[in-house]
């Protein structure tokens, strides 16, 4: 975000009436055990009918997560699959499905906003846009519960990252390195009063370094800033907010094993010269692609760019009284884009079998490029050890424009009435998101090498033509029919309201929300048919000839557009009972009916009718979720125990990641959450599980698959946290498993159960100062996430996402 709207910001704070000061709102209530997030009114969590979990900024700092998704899988009741680097981590609730990537039922939050209003857009998740620095106060998470009425999109639940506001004097500056990895990074954060009513903070990280994985170039380069200045007067504040993100980080696509056993119990192994946990498919020697852009004009892209964000936020939260209502407004205006570009659905073949797909049987490889470059191979059959050729895919993804516009506010008050108290809420969210986004896609020739040192090959056929040009094979996709650009507006209001009595110990909640929502565009892509060209020849790099992969140029129909335009409603309500039966005991009941407005995924399919735009599908337009919970808390000095038992009724409409097909279904699911801690003393343990039975009971497109459980949905999911700790030093680990699951919804394959162990050491030999010692799988599991396959294939290979190995960083924090 410009510095001028920082100093607008600020100097209009300044500027207002100096008042007396309010108590100050997140970070003082997150000192005691009060839920803020997904509800009405903080309130505690005994007295809450919700089933929430927290983790605090010492907390954080002691688990070291390397991206926002390593950071969810320490919190009960949320499944979170990280395996793709920093962003674009799979994030689901209960048992709702994980048909696709990202966090299609669960919302992310930045200080009570969302991040994206969908959190399932291709290339571009919530969690791409959110990076963990000493700006994060705390992270808050609400499972099922009022999510469904408090936000749009979440039936799930919400996970809410609350900055710091400067309530606290002082900062810090933290210098990390990694000591088995290439990364150096540098962190910072400061806040305090300006004035007695006026605070502010300022914080941000940059880094740059290989990364956890070997790719043979810094994958890993940028940062972010974020400041804040809050003005507080009678009965209220006022707070501008501003951030900007530059960063790019690898994307990690499924690398090969070789498999044998059977699909129920797999045995998985690493090929020769090649480590599963730390290389990639990326590699020094392939860093550019020349390719056409989506005005079908030639450009060079970078691939070291892997996974690039760009965001520059501003905005301002409120509340104050009027008359005998507290009126809440946040507002913000995020401009984001990017981009993705690197391997995605590449394929790892025998020579021979490389050589047919590549239209060359019976022909020969040389490298392209490398110290060996001109080169024959002999025997591609012996190549690394291992003989195995890889087809990459490579996806470039243009994110032109995928901001938003978020607005909500609330007026809350408390009644009293027949000798209790009657709280009533009532608000309008209002929200814009932009989705303006290119696919391209190229076809590049690689041995299979780790280390980062992979060179491409080039290809002939049995008479000595070459199939290739500087290891491209294509400048389109294999099937030459995935090349797209959607330019989607989605917009997105909705009334809410509560209304809570409390009398005595006896707590009884309702909530409305009704969400309208439009969508309007252009899609433009061969796959739309009706004559539309996807792929032409062309002298690509403008030498004279037309090569052979410039023969499959891929262009975008941009003369042929489809149409978006639709409209769609739906009605969420929720209604629980909670009794505290005691002073350190509690038990609620609680019944939601929420729903996801399904977003880009709809397009390029045969729900959208072209020609108008309309839904040919009107139950398309969203996917309801109903959830039913009874739980129990229990709370005293040393201990806190909460068991939630829940039912979850859900719809998907989507499309397979694996396969590409369409989706239409509907789950069920239902299990038992247990979250717990206990500390005496040096020592503490928190943990949580979550006992999971789910099954999809029906498909409009697939009755095959009707009575199996989901793909990735594992029985039981798991962490465990002890550690013993005092001011001067903390030592403790964080175990973090699942048991196995299925590989595809077919129910074939297994997956491995896993669990990882994160281990961390913190001495502060003197005031002030901090040395921590961090490690993320500590004892290098393999932590397989996903298999492509859905069964063990005849070659005895198979491609896999797997969680990175271990990484072990070294840090030295400076407070002040």
């Amino acid at each position: 975000m410009k510095v001028n709207w920082i100093l607008l910001a600020a100097a209009s704070a300044i500027a207002m009436p100096a008042q007396a000061q309010t108590a100050p709102e997140h970070a003082k209530t997150a000192e005691q055990d009060v839920v803020t997030t997904g509800v009405a009114k903080g309130r505690d969590r005994l007295d809450s009918a919700t089933s929430t979990s927290s983790l605090r900024e010492t907390e954080i700092a002691r688990l070291a997560p390397r991206s926002v998704g390593e950071l969810l899988r320490d919190i009960p009741g949320i499944f979170a699959e990280a395996p793709n680097g920093e962003s674009i981590a799979n994030i689901t609730i209960r048992g709702l499905p994980l048909s696709s990537s990202g966090a299609k039922f669960v919302q992310l939050q930045e200080d009570g906003l969302p991040v994206m209003e969908f959190g399932d857009i291709l290339g571009a998740s919530s969690d791409s846009f959110m990076r963990v620095d000493l700006n994060l106060a705390q992270v808050e998470a609400i499972r099922g519960g009022s999510a469904s009425t408090f936000a749009s999109n979440s039936p799930g639940g919400i996970i809410n990252f609350i900055s710091k506001t400067g309530e606290q004097e002082g900062g810090a500056v933290a210098l990390t390195a990694g000591l088995d990895f290439d990364q150096y990074r540098a962190d910072f954060d400061y806040g305090g009063r300006l004035t007695s009513n006026l605070r502010f903070h300022i914080g941000g990280f940059y880094r740059q370094g290989e990364g956890p994985r070997r790719t043979g170039f810094d994958g890993q380069k940028g940062g972010q800033i974020k400041a804040n200045v809050t003005r507080e007067f009678a009965g209220g504040y006022i707070r501008f907010y501003g951030k900007y993100l530059d960063d790019r980080s690898p994307f990690y696509e499924a690398v090969p094993f070789r498999v044998t056993g059977t699909n129920e119990k797999p045995a998985l192994s690493a090929i020769p010269n090649f480590d599963p946990t730390r290389d990639t498919l990326l590699s020094s020697r392939f860093q550019s692609l020349l390719i056409m852009d989506g005005d079908n004009r030639p450009v060079l892209e970078d691939m070291r760019d892997g996974q690039r964000v760009k965001e520059q936020a501003f905005g301002l939260e409120s509340q104050f009284g009027l008359a005998d209502w507290t009126i809440t407004e946040r507002f913000r205006i995020a401009g984001r884009s990017g981009g993705l570009i690197g391997p995605s659905g590449s394929q790892i073949l025998s020579p021979a079998a490389a050589l047919t797909r590549l239209g060359a049987t019976g022909g020969t490889f040389r490298y392209a490029n490398g110290p060996n470059a001109g080169q024959a191979i002999a025997d591609p059959s012996a190549l690394n050890g291992n003989g195995l050729i890889g087809v990459l895919a490579i996806r470039d993804r243009h994110q032109q424009d995928i901001g938003n516009i978020t607005n909500d506010i609330r007026a809350s008050r408390v009644w009293e009435v027949a000798g209790g108290s009657l709280t009533t809420t009532a608000g309008w969210y209002s929200a814009r998101q932009s989705i303006d986004t290119t696919s391209m896609y190229a076809v590049a020739v690689s041995e299979i090498r780790g280390g980062g040192d992979a060179a491409l090959l080039d290809v002939f056929d049995g008479t000595g033509v070459a199939r290739t040009q500087n290891g491209i094979y294509a400048y389109n996709a294999l099937s030459g029919t995935q090349r797209r650009t959607t330019r989607l507006r989605y917009t997105v209001n909705a009334p809410f309201a509560s209304a809570n009595f409390r009398t005595g110990r006896l707590s009884v909640g309702a909530s409305l929300r009704y969400d309208r929502g439009t969508a309007r565009g252009t899609l433009y892509g061969v796959e739309l048919g009706q004559g539309r060209v996807g792929q032409i020849a062309f002298d690509l790099n403008g030498d004279g000839t037309i090569s052979s992969p410039e023969r499959r140029v891929g262009v975008t129909p941009n003369d042929a557009p489809a149409f978006v335009d639709y409209d769609y409603g739906y009605l969420s309500y929720s209604a629980s009972v909670n009794f505290r039966i005691a002073e350190p005991f509690s038990a609620f009941a609680r019944y939601s009916r929420g729903a996801r407005a399904n977003a880009d995924r709809l397009a390029f399919g045969t729900v959208i009718d072209a020609a108008t735009g309309r839904l040919t599908d009107p139950s398309a337009a969203y996917d309801p979720v109903k959830q039913a919970e009874l739980g129990v808390k229990f709370r005293q000095d040393w201990i806190a125990l909460n068991l939630t038992a829940f039912h979850v009724e859900s719809n998907d409409t989507n499309v397979d990641n694996s396969t590409k097909l369409a989706l239409s279904r509907r789950y069920r699911s239902k299990g038992l959450e247990f979250e717990g801690r206990v500390s005496q003393g040096l020592f503490s343990l928190a943990g949580g599980a979550t006992y999971t039975t789910a099954e999809i009971v029906a498909d409009r497109l697939n009755a095959a698959v009707v009575g199996n459980t989901p793909r990735h949905q594992a029985n039981l999911i798991f962490q465990a946290t002890p550690q013993i700790s005092n001011d001067r030093f903390a030592v403790g680990a964080v175990f973090i498993g699942t048991t196995k699951s299925f590989a595809q919804d077919s129910n074939l394959l297994r997956m491995p159960g896993y669990v990882t162990t994160n281990a961390f050491v913190q001495v502060r030999p003197v005031d002030r100062l901090l040395l921590s010692l961090n490690a993320t799988n500590l004892f290098d599991v393999v932590a397989v996430t996903s298999i492509e396959e859905d069964r063990i294939p005849a070659t005895g290979l198979l491609r896999a996402r797997l969680l990175n190995g271990r990484a072990i960083s070294a840090t030295a924090r400076f407070d002040f």
